[in-house]
């Protein structure tokens, strides 16, 4: 947007006509995101919404390393316990127990991981029955 608005125009419609030439060139349909709501329309606001975008585009946590491996076995637990099929479970509990053989082996930054593998069978037999109850 080099153009300056002429003289005698107003803002308004000179910025509206600037919008309507660059959506006819259709300069707004490869944009990220583009026909996509917004993730966090419902949220409330958060003064840091955009480092924390930042460090999640970039793979980033903001937790340590050990306290982020603790939260995603919390969450794999989880998921395991809300997969379709048991299959589908022992997958997710198998990935996360290699996450944390890895951490073990090699302790990473933060806190003490306080951590241990899954028992596979042990978790399916308790999934199986809470399902049942």
């Amino acid at each position: 947007m080099t153009e300056r608005k002429p003289p005698g125009v107003s803002f308004e419609s000179f910025v509206d006509r600037q919008i309507r030439e660059a959506a006819d060139r259709g300069e707004f349909e490869s944009l990220p995101g583009w026909g996509k709501p917004l993730a966090s329309l419902d949220a409330p606001y958060d003064e840091l919404w955009w480092i924390k975008g930042k460090l999640h585009r970039e793979g980033f946590s903001p937790l340590p390393p050990s306290l982020a491996l603790r939260k995603d076995a919390e969450d794999a637990r989880e998921a395991a316990r809300a997969a379709r099929s048991e299959r589908q479970a022992r997958a997710i509990l198998t990935e996360i127990n290699e996450k944390i053989r890895a951490a073990l082996r090699r302790p990473p930054a933060g806190p003490p991981l306080k951590l241990t593998e899954f028992d596979v069978e042990g978790e399916l037999r308790s999934r199986r029955e809470s399902r049942a109850e």
